[in-house]
């Protein structure tokens, strides 16, 4: 189904020719000096013998190509290019439409700064702000030395890695209404902490936008993502989300607007691969026992610590 990315590099080397290197993401071979040869095509195989030899072929009699649309949102480096399609020009794309939707659902708004969860946000909540005519300001310093947290393994580690991962600069929240802009929600545990930090050092109002739509289902397809029942947005409206995490107000981005966020990147893709949006899992194998079985084992009281 080419759901994940695989990117073939070139070196030439003076002993046997060539050497090539495979990797999920275009920056681990530019970073080594390979040269970009292309993404290998769904179904295909590849192999390099000990003398420098490849040999291709697509072994599968009907591929089709359907990206894991979750790659631009958050799991890509923004200097990335995956499938030709720029990820940090995605994430502009994605804070253009998200800024729209907000001007839209809240053209009076009193926004004074708009305040990006580091990193992977970054690039929307700049066109968030540009879009609003508003401020940008960085209002968050992460430490770098903290694994993500949203697949880690249980609740009270998820929120003392947060607050260990992020300090607030008390200058950009004081007396300020701000917008938060994270490249998505998934438990809400960070969300929650995030907007706790922001009114303990002075924020007179925290609003919450997310550049993806509301995640409501368990992914299959590579990511260790929490179980169905431990999402936020599994069956909670936005106002219940927002309630939960303590903002303000929340907004999400549209679906379609997400898609075509990244599908302006290369037209030549049909389809993404959105199920952790809308639950349509595109592989036929995906039962309702297979998803039950899986959303027992991810369960945080199953977990070990």
């Amino acid at each position: 189904k080419g759901i994940r990315p695989l990117i073939l590099g070139k070196k030439d080397n003076d002993l046997i020719g060539s050497d090539y290197m495979m990797a999920s993401e275009s920056p681990a071979l530019s970073a080594l000096e390979f040269d970009i040869e292309g993404d290998l095509k769904p179904g295909e195989a590849v192999f390099i013998t000990l003398e420098g030899e490849i040999h291709r072929k697509v072994c599968h009699s009907n591929p089709s190509k359907n990206p894991c649309i979750f790659e631009y949102v958050y799991l890509a480096r923004p200097d990335a290019v995956i499938d030709g399609i720029s990820v940090m020009r995605s994430r502009l794309r994605m804070g253009q439409k998200l800024g729209k939707k907000i001007l839209d659902t809240y053209p009076d708004h009193d926004i004074d700064a708009v305040i990006p969860i580091p990193e992977s946000s970054t690039s929307s909540a700049i066109e968030v702000a540009k879009t609003l005519n508003v401020n940008y300001r960085e209002g968050f310093v992460k430490n770098r030395y903290i694994g993500r947290t949203f697949i880690m393994p249980k609740q009270e580690l998820r929120k003392k890695s947060v607050r260990r991962k992020l300090n607030p600069i008390p200058f950009e929240f004081k007396d300020k209404n701000v917008l938060l802009v994270d490249d998505s929600i998934v438990r809400g545990t960070t969300s929650r902490e995030i907007v706790e930090m922001a009114r303990s050092v002075g924020a007179k109002k925290v609003y919450f936008a997310s550049a993806a739509p509301p995640v409501r289902y368990q992914n299959v397809y590579g990511i260790d993502m929490a179980a169905t029942a431990e999402l936020i947005a599994h069956q909670r409206s936005e106002e219940q989300i927002a309630d939960f995490i303590g903002a303000d107000w929340l907004i999400y981005q549209n679906l379609e607007d997400l898609i075509e966020s990244a599908k302006e990147g290369n037209p030549k893709i049909d389809n993404f691969e959105t199920s952790v949006f809308d639950g349509d899992y595109i592989c036929g194998s995906v039962t309702k026992d297979y998803l039950t079985n899986l959303e027992i084992e991810r369960k945080d009281t199953n977990k070990k610590s």
